[in-house]
């Protein structure tokens, strides 16, 4: 027999392929739960509507749409990168999902940084569509500093995603979906989404990251540059999250 009939030869693919392959097949995984993608808009977009066009609520300042549009926007991210994450990552846990991704070539940095990039493509898609619906109602806000808010809100990403994969590699999946769902609904309370948040001073930006996330997109996308202090409060929960899903997260 020739040679290189069996060629290629069988082997492991490289890192960046394997990286870019799981990367696609957890976009699929998604694509496949349309209602959890649907869900995790839903409420911010109930709270858009109706904390943004009522007066539901006390808001500061004139422009209601101003306030609440970018704290939903950050709401949404949270839902997604955080809450949902953690919820999806713990049941594929228990099922044994993530036992068989560790028999195979794909690491645990490896697939950490899949999730994790698969999640932050779905919150762009996600942020369009709600920032379509709010320029619809009438939210006109100012684009100079766009950039800053995508970078504020990929360290937000990063801080949740990292949380909600520690979370989820640690505790049994019922009590992970109990967990975030009370994270969750706390930050929603006291995020400053609806309404002012609690006045914690800038100690207030490490303690609720929510708060902290939506402040900065007000500012980016109000045309007024983004306080040092919350920067670097994302930036501390960013690699708090990275740092500990790295070190704690377990296939099974």
């Amino acid at each position: 027999m020739s040679a290189g009939t069996f060629a290629p030869a069988p082997g492991r693919a490289a890192r960046g392929t394997v990286i870019r392959r799981q990367i696609k097949m957890e976009l699929l995984l998604t694509a496949r739960r349309g209602e959890a993608v649907v869900l995790a808009m839903g409420v911010p977009l109930l709270v858009m509507l109706g904390a943004g066009l009522t007066d539901v609520t006390n808001v500061p300042g004139d422009d209601r749409l101003a306030y609440v549009v970018p704290g939903v926007l950050a709401l949404t991210v949270m839902s997604t990168a955080f809450t949902g994450q953690a919820i999806t990552t713990g049941y594929e846990r228990s099922y044994g999902v993530l036992k068989r991704l560790g028999a195979s070539p794909l690491t645990r940095s490896g697939l950490l940084f899949a999730k994790t990039s698969a999640i932050l493509g779905l919150v762009l898609v996600q942020l369009l569509a709600l920032a379509l619906v709010g320029l619809a109602v009438g939210w006109r806000p100012e684009f100079g500093h766009l950039l800053p808010a995508v970078g504020i809100t990929v360290l937000a990403v990063a801080a949740y995603s990292g949380l909600a994969l520690t979370m989820a590699g640690l505790l049994r999946p019922e009590t992970v979906t109990a967990g975030a769902t009370l994270i969750y609904v706390v930050m929603l309370s006291v995020g400053g989404i609806m309404f002012a948040a609690p006045d914690l001073g800038v100690a207030g930006w490490f303690v609720l990251p929510l708060a902290a996330h939506a402040q900065a997109l007000r500012d980016a996308l109000g045309g007024t540059a983004i306080p040092g202090s919350i920067w670097l409060s994302l930036a501390a929960w960013a690699a708090l999250g990275v740092t500990a899903a790295t070190r704690f997260f377990r296939w099974e």
